[in-house]
């Protein structure tokens, strides 16, 4: 290669350091949701989606208050086991166009349906230790999400395949102070892990070389043509330098073109997770025989995620790295490791249950802190030659609301229906392909049926209505997707309860 290469560490060597840490940083930041706002998941209980959780914490005979509103479990009275699973449809399709950072467009379809199937478990026991005095134990997923789009579709830069969960443990207590308001505790242990990949625009890494070379010999030129000015060079002989400082630059500009042509893809593909622990606290007030009001507050949990990151390259990439001129100012795309600090947020619930002769009618109110996601920043385990990346996100905070009820048919035979309207705390300026959320809509019906004193089984099924997504997303590499994202989901779930 011609010597003119030497001149890319200063130029091209930010931008190719940042390919490499925004990379990862993308792969470790979390998506969106199949029911809350992003990326929260409230499918923990078939009874309580069969009114879209209105009266979440407050209805009655429902184990999910372990990890609901621990004060609530003072309405259990006796021992409880409850399973429950809520398999998610989650539907998301992109309409719009693609171009790199020279505004060519990006080949390759919309990516198909990025949506799927999953099933959401959940684990709950609860008893009374005494006249006052309940605990229960929970295993939940109160955050989780995954999308997967065409290897090869022209968002690919943005986003392939994405993939998080959130795993709580949950014990819980709770104390009747008085006949009619209990206060309640919980410790929460919480496992999150993720995966996701990206595609790595090798031939805009090239065109960041280009332009180093270009800034280069440009100013090459400019000192050759001032020592001319000065006196300092004869105006033939620096013609002569100029002439090759130029051909030297285009050469070298030819030979990274070639090596690094358009569509020459690599593939990210990041793993991370983390153990953290949070707390919840609660109160449970009983108004009058009829009427019952909850509070509850979730804690953040704050993540270290740790992860492992893998890339390939192409051979014309390979060729570059194995120029020492290139070596020391071009990312290398191999296993490395990384770190990323992120919390999930803090939760405020409030839930009204009205009990009737025939009918239950319930309200819940909730607020979700997502102004604590504020920036990703990576740091990498071979700091310093890779400096910290930072993606920034200033999330909004959300408003779930619900209204919802029962209406019993017989001792044995409860029908259920209920809607709630649930902000997002993305936006225009923030809207990634990964979180293409948008406000939602939900509508839900249910049944339970009450098989024996013991034995109490329940079905729900919800649609959800998301309002069009629209994102202008540029990946770290400059290349931009715009458009729509339609999305719809569809949730089915179902729960048995047993009573010692």
């Amino acid at each position: 290669m011609p010597m003119s290469f030497r001149s890319l560490p200063g130029a091209a060597r930010p931008l190719a350091l940042a390919v490499l840490s925004l990379a990862v940083a993308g792969a470790l930041a979390l998506p969106e949701g199949a029911h809350a706002s992003a990326f929260q998941l409230k499918e923990n209980s078939a009874k309580g989606m069969g009114r879209a959780y209105a009266g979440s914490a407050t209805a009655g005979g429902d184990a999910s208050v372990v990890v609901n509103n621990p004060a609530a479990m003072t309405d259990l009275d006796g021992t409880y086991l409850q399973a429950d699973v809520t398999a998610i449809n989650f539907s998301t399709k992109f309409s719009g166009t693609a171009h790199d950072a020279l505004g060519r467009p990006i080949s390759g379809g919309n990516g198909g349906d990025g949506g799927t199937t999953l099933p959401v478990p959940a684990l709950f026991f609860a008893t009374k230790v005494s006249n006052r005095v309940h605990l229960g134990f929970g295993l939940s997923v109160p955050f989780g999400f995954q999308t997967e789009y065409d290897q090869n579709w022209m968002g690919r830069y943005n986003a392939i395949k994405s993939q998080f969960e959130s795993l709580d443990a949950t014990l819980s207590g709770s104390f009747d102070v008085t006949d009619t308001f209990a206060l309640g505790a919980s410790v929460i242990a919480q496992r999150t892990s993720a995966e996701l990949t990206s595609a790595i625009n090798y031939n805009a890494i090239g065109l960041g070389v280009q332009q180093g070379i270009a800034a280069k010999t440009a100013a090459g030129v400019a000192q050759i043509q001032a020592a001319a000015a000065a006196g300092l060079i004869p105006p033939a002989q620096a013609a002569a330098m100029i002439q090759q400082a130029v051909q030297q630059g285009q050469a070298a500009a030819a030979g990274v073109a070639a090596l690094t042509p358009q569509g020459a893809d690599g593939l990210a593909r990041i793993k991370g997770d983390d153990w953290a622990y949070g707390w919840q606290l609660a109160g449970y007030w009983k108004l009058t025989p009829n009427d019952k009001l909850s509070l509850s507050y979730r804690s953040k949990i704050d993540h270290k995620l740790e992860g492992t990151g893998n890339f390939t390259t192409t051979p014309g990439y390979q060729l570059m790295l194995s120029n020492p001129a290139l070596a020391g100012s071009i990312p290398a795309f191999q296993h490395t490791t990384g770190t990323a600090n992120f919390t999930t947020p803090a939760t405020a619930i409030a839930s009204y249950w009205h009990q009737g002769e025939k009918f239950g009618l319930g309200i819940d109110v909730a607020m979700t802190k997502w102004d604590v996601f504020k920036e990703l920043r990576v740091h990498y385990g071979n700091y310093p030659a890779q400096p910290d990346s930072v993606e920034t996100y200033n999330w909004r905070n959300t408003w779930y609301a619900a209204v919802g009820g029962d209406y019993y048919v017989n001792d044995k035979l409860t029908l259920r229906a209920g809607i709630s309207v649930d902000t997002t705390p993305t936006y225009n300026a923030t809207r990634t392909a990964r979180v293409p959320d948008s406000t939602r809509k939900f509508a839900a019906v249910g049944i339970g049926y009450k098989a024996s004193e013991h034995f109490e089984l329940n079905a729900s099924y919800a649609h959800i209505f998301v309002n069009q997504a629209h994102v202008n997303s540029t990946s770290p590499t400059g290349d931009t997707l715009t458009g729509n994202f339609d999305d719809y989901g569809n949730l089915l779930s179902l729960s048995a309860q047993y009573k010692f």
